[in-house]
């Protein structure tokens, strides 16, 4: 998994509340186990109309995305995570998340960052200027962007470690390898005596 640290990109907005994981990735695609190919998925139902958001031209190349609360609600689906990062996103502003989408976001390197409704808000409105270029940093819990925007962010410790060091469960459990053979190693000697 790729470090997180501080990323630099275009966003797309998406100023709709309670969007489903239903909605990111639709069911008929959750055929494969693998964690690639389901970007050309993301939002399939909606992406059919013309006058969706992600088909603007100001979305094209977008890798943060800034969404209304209560995002990745629905089904515990971890496909919708991997929809996201494997369209390109690396980050996702939201006032709120779904616990388990939160968390799924957390495990598969994608950085949600919960912002006030007002500093949402306010990223909506600067999107309706053109394209929008937005700062996403974990190593400071920073959003910064155009006009003087500004917003500081709060994140779980541990898995503000993870997405810094680019770690997973397994990753963080491998990292202590040798500390774990060392514990199993003295046991397996209790155990003789």
């Amino acid at each position: 998994m790729q470090p997180f640290r501080v990323h630099s990109g275009r966003a797309a907005v998406l100023p709709r509340a309670n969007v489903d994981t239903d909605q990111i990735i639709p069911k008929q695609f959750l055929k494969r186990i693998e964690r690639s190919g389901f970007g050309e998925f993301l939002f399939h139902d909606w992406r059919k109309r013309p006058d969706f958001e992600l088909n603007r031209p100001e979305s094209t190349g977008a890798t943060i995305l800034v969404a209304g609360e209560n995002f990745g609600c629905g089904s515990s689906r971890e496909h919708a995570p991997w929809a996201l990062a494997d369209y390109g996103f690396r980050a996702i502003i939201a006032p709120s998340f779904a616990d388990i989408f939160h968390g799924n976001c957390c495990q598969n390197g994608l950085l949600p960052v919960t912002l006030t409704p007002n500093e949402v808000e306010r990223l909506f409105s600067l999107a309706g200027n053109g394209p929008l270029a937005l700062r996403v940093d974990l190593e400071q819990c920073e959003v910064t962007g155009p006009e003087g925007f500004h917003a500081g962010f709060t994140m779980d410790a541990y898995r503000r470690a993870m997405l810094l060091e680019g770690l997973d469960e397994i990753g963080r459990t491998l990292k202590l390898e040798a500390s774990i053979a060392a514990y199993e190693r003295q046991r397996d000697m209790e155990d003789v005596a």
